[in-house]
């Protein structure tokens, strides 16, 4: 199983209100809910490691995990209220404003972290949990004690303006990464880690200097590269969809990569350190195939294996 552990939040959505107003409408959300999410729907054995609230909007939360799949006997329920995510979209593209002070994500501490046990072969981590804390520093204690001998993705995407303090965000997400196995970052991602102006194949190299097997970096439109930690690279096209919006595009693409590499038998530390081009060209592809979904309807609603 893929425990997917991080940020489960609502996002309000925008829609047309009474009178040519505009109103917002809830619908669950989060970089690795969704990722969770989409992972249970293309079949993947996937749980959710979070902090939801006992409010309504943390039953909603919880009712989509049951409904999609996803286990939820890692989940930490809480008396605090629900991280809300008010999006606005400019030609497809999301921006957010966020609710999040004293919420039932953010204020997961590490005496309440479950028990992982050996049915859990792999970890996902990302998202604005690894920026907010004191949730960040749990979910690296996390990572710490259950990280050995179980795959390790992580997508930091980095949002600044979550980050209160540069250099201690800086040195715990460096120490995760020397952890992972797979990373994720996005053209932006790489820009605020090496702010320097150094070739992205130079920032990659100094992320997988870092120890992990596998790089994979996102343009949007563009596709993806992956670099592997030989100086391999792999590069796929986007494919092309009529764009909605990218709300869960890249928690999407994420999920399609690990879904591809657990269906090829790869998701493992040994295994994903001996990676071939044609394995990674697949787990891209088939990234982009998912995604490529997404973006074509309203919101992070990944699609089902059965639509593929």
């Amino acid at each position: 199983m893929i425990l997917c552990a991080g940020e489960a939040l609502i996002d309000m959505l925008p829609i047309p209100g009474p009178s040519g107003g505009s109103g917002f409408a809830p619908h669950v959300g989060g970089a690795i809910f969704n990722t969770a999410i989409a992972l249970g729907r293309l079949g993947v054995p996937a749980g959710m490691l979070t902090g939801i609230s006992t409010d309504s909007f943390g039953k909603l939360l919880s009712a989509a995990l049951t409904a999609n799949g996803v286990d939820t006997a890692h989940v930490v329920h809480a008396d605090r209220p629900t991280t809300l995510a008010f999006v606005e979209l400019n030609g497809g593209q999301a921006s957010y404003m966020f609710y999040d002070e004293n919420s039932a994500g953010r204020m997961l501490s590490p005496q309440e972290l479950p028990q992982v046990g050996d049915d859990v072969t792999a970890l996902y981590f990302g998202g604005i949990s690894l920026a907010c804390e004191p949730c960040a520093d749990t979910y690296a204690d996390l990572l710490a004690q259950a990280g050995a001998g179980r795959a390790v993705m992580i997508d930091p995407n980095i949002r600044p303006g979550f980050v209160r303090d540069a250099n201690r965000f800086r040195t715990r997400l460096g120490a995760m990464l020397r952890q992972a196995d797979i990373v994720k970052v996005s053209d932006e991602d790489l820009t605020w880690l090496h702010p320097d102006p150094m070739p992205v194949p130079d920032k990659v190299r100094a992320l997988l200097g870092h120890g992990p097997a596998l790089v994979i970096v996102t343009r949007g439109g563009e596709g993806a590269t992956a670099y592997l930690a030989d100086g391999t690279e792999v590069t796929v096209p986007a494919l092309r969809a009529e764009v909605v919006d990218t709300v869960g595009a890249g928690d999407t693409f994420n999920a399609g990569v690990l879904a591809s590499l657990t269906e090829q038998g790869l998701l493992s530390k040994d295994a994903l350190r001996g990676l071939t081009t044609q394995a990674v060209t697949d787990a891209l592809t088939f990234g982009a195939r998912v995604a490529a979904v997404t973006v074509s309807r309203a919101g992070a609603n990944p699609p089902w294996a059965r639509e593929l």
